[in-house]
């Protein structure tokens, strides 16, 4: 004997509530989800490692537009001292982002929205996003990426090696 709460006909009304409650809360889920980020990026068209930071960005759920222009006049434009130059320059959340810094340091910098200009990691450390593939046989420079301050004075946001 089969129980009335176990019933094909029931089963079957469960499954197509269920479905219902699936169909009418996933709208809501997806809103919880964060849209990607977007990121400005200005760099050489020939420049590998920037399509190498690029391609780290994006695994880690930035929206990428890339200009093939170079990025010494948006350097200057956007207020970015020279010192702090290396081969790509972007945008991300109205901070100025130079160099190959890591995804993890502009998601904390995004979190904490500190007064600054933005990160900059000068020039091109070995071990850097962008700077870390099989061409370089693991090795892994020291070095520090750098919060960039209004007045263009910077401090060790993270250090690296």
């Amino acid at each position: 004997m089969t129980s009335s709460l176990f019933t094909p006909r029931r089963r079957a009304l469960q499954l197509t509530a269920g479905g219902i409650a699936a169909l009418l809360t996933a709208p809501l889920r997806a809103q919880r989800l964060p849209a990607a980020t977007a990121v400005e990026v200005w760099k050489d068209a020939s420049c590998g490692c920037c399509h190498d930071w690029i391609a780290h960005m994006e695994q880690h759920g930035f929206k990428v537009t890339a200009h093939d222009t170079g990025n010494n006049a948006v350097r200057v434009r956007l207020g970015l001292a020279a010192r702090y130059g290396s081969c790509h320059t972007a945008l991300v959340g109205g901070y100025v982002i130079e160099g190959h810094v890591a995804a993890a340091e502009m998601r904390r910098l995004l979190r904490e929205r500190p007064q600054a200009l933005g990160l900059a990691v000068p020039g091109m450390p070995v071990g850097s996003p962008g700077m870390d593939g099989p061409a370089y046989g693991g090795r892994r420079d020291r070095y520090d990426t750098l919060l960039v301050l209004r007045d263009g004075g910077s401090r060790v946001f993270q250090r690296h090696g």
